[in-house]
């Protein structure tokens, strides 16, 4: 009987800790959730978004568009192989979502520092738990 876990990959072969790879996972699945979310609102209740959309200058007919694109996002990000993929799209998405609040004056407000902290969540959640992304990017001071 094989595992299912590769030895390559295990906690102790690549110096992580179980905290950090489940804190990694705990990260991750709180950015699916948030933006499997904020994709069912505009899919199932773009008329809730509206007002919001038209402030920043989209209409409410782009909401099941943008729905379906956070959707992508999400699931590209949940698939271990393509989660890599996923959190470029995802930042890519909540930059753009960043740049349409600074466009219209919203300079720090709580929908573009929400943005930044789902980003920044999604890479770290990543970080801590994929070893080839830490190779990557040490950020030890050895």
């Amino acid at each position: 009987m094989t595992s299912a876990v590769s030895p390559a990959f295990s906690p102790a072969r690549t110096g992580t800790s179980s905290a950090a790879a489940w804190t990694g996972r705990v990260l991750s699945a709180l950015v699916v959730l948030v933006l499997l979310a904020d994709a069912a609102v505009n899919l199932f209740a773009p008329e809730k978004l509206a007002e919001p959309m038209a402030a920043t200058g989209f209409t409410a007919a782009l909401s099941p568009q943008l729905g379906i694109l956070m959707l992508v996002c999400a699931v590209l990000y949940a698939i271990p192989r393509t989660s890599v993929l996923g959190a470029i799209l995802v930042t890519g998405f909540l930059g753009g979502a960043i740049c349409a609040h600074f466009r219209i004056g919203e300079i720090g407000s709580g929908s573009q520092i929400v943005c930044l902290v789902i980003g920044v969540a999604a890479w770290l959640g990543l970080y801590l738990r994929r070893p080839a992304l830490r190779a990557l990017l040490p950020l030890n001071r050895s």
